[in-house]
């Protein structure tokens, strides 16, 4: 059997951020990708938002993460050539009876530590973005957009230069708690073999508790279950007088269909909220009615036809329907026993703006 130090399971931005964090304190790593190329899931069909940490409940390992990783991330960032720009995002409330949400909002993000937020009157929204209909807004400067491919390849490049080694079509199908380390079957090009790692960190984003329920010697009560919310996005055709991310003030379930923009100006909508059983890309065209209501609250010279199908991503979920949003697990040795494995899981948005501080808490669980 085949020995190495530590295995990265998925090359997503979870699993890049952790085995650059390994490789650069000088620990031999292994990635494994089960498919073609790195960040193929939840870290390419996102938003790319760099979030302020404005909605978690205070003292969450979201809202502490999240604030920790954005500073992290916007450093990285500047010296790495990652293209990103802080755009700066408004929360609006389109009718006076949100007000009270909006201040809610306000003292949330206060108490999280987000301590830059601004409120807008009507005026002071239309002073910044005229085509705006809304009462009152909160303007978040810290909020920006990133180029995520950049920041993965960024991440992949810093590894791969302190000794990392990427292995694509490597899946992993089963594992083993051994007296000396963690044993895993992976399967390459259809060819299984066994790996013997000192350290396993499981960053398979949607498939993080499959894997998990595959290693033999890991107590199942300790692996949560997993779910599946597909998000939908329609890009909007033609250019729109927006400068500012807008959301508007938070629904049951989500954060409504938001205004985003990408490094390039174009804009999208999104995301709606489906829960799956199965992974499913697809985006459906007569989504966009409900799409077309929702952005028009806030934009109501939103033009007919102006809507188009865009792409669609899939959160991997720990809570269900109806459940409260749950926080993100990292679960180490104190969690379920077993040394030298750390799981992830549910580790959906912020997970982008956040890795960063999450590989340096990796790194201080093993």
């Amino acid at each position: 059997m085949e020995q190495v130090d530590c295995v990265v399971i998925g090359a997503g931005v979870l699993g890049l951020a952790v085995a650059r964090a390994l490789a650069q304190a000088g620990r031999e790593v292994v990635i494994l990708e089960c498919e073609r190329a790195i960040g193929t899931g939840t870290s390419s069909r996102n938003s790319e938002v760099i979030h302020a940490g404005i909605y978690y409940p205070p003292g969450s390992a979201k809202a502490r993460l999240c604030l920790e990783g954005r500073r992290m991330l916007y450093a990285f960032c500047e010296t790495h050539g990652v293209e990103h720009r802080r755009c700066g995002k408004l929360i609006v409330a389109t009718e006076k009876a949100q007000l009270a949400d909006l201040e809610a909002i306000h003292r949330n993000a206060a108490a999280c530590g987000v301590d830059d937020l601004q409120w807008l009157d009507r005026g002071g929204v239309a002073r910044l973005e005229p085509a705006l209909a809304a009462h009152a807004a909160l303007l978040s400067p810290s909020t920006g957009i990133i180029d995520s491919h950049g920041l993965m390849l960024a991440l992949q490049g810093d590894a791969e230069k302190a000794g990392a080694v990427l292995a694509f079509h490597a899946r992993v199908t089963q594992g083993r708690v051994e007296s000396n380390g963690i044993a895993l079957e992976v399967v390459t090009d259809g060819e299984p073999a066994w790996l013997h790692a000192n350290a396993v960190v499981n960053s398979a984003g949607l498939y993080a508790v499959d894997v998990a329920r595959t290693i033999t010697g890991l107590t199942v009560e300790r692996i949560p279950q997993r779910y599946f919310a597909k998000r939908s996005y329609f890009s909007c055709t033609g250019r729109a007088p927006f400068s500012h991310l807008v959301y508007p003030v938070p629904e049951p379930g989500g954060l409504g269909v938001h205004l985003t923009l990408d490094l390039g100006g174009q804009v999208r909508f999104g995301p709606n909220v489906e829960w799956i059983d199965a992974i499913d890309y697809t985006v459906d065209p007569h989504d966009g009615d409900a799409f077309y209501a929702a952005v028009r609250r806030y934009w109501p010279d939103l033009d007919d036809g102006a809507l188009q199908p865009g792409y669609a991503g899939v959160r991997p979920k720990i809570a269900g329907p109806g459940e409260p949003a749950a926080d993100f697990r990292i679960d180490g040795p104190a969690v379920h026993g077993v040394p030298g494995l750390i799981n992830l899981f549910g580790i959906e948005s912020p997970g982008l703006t956040a890795s960063l501080a999450i590989a340096a808490r990796v790194m201080k669980l093993l």
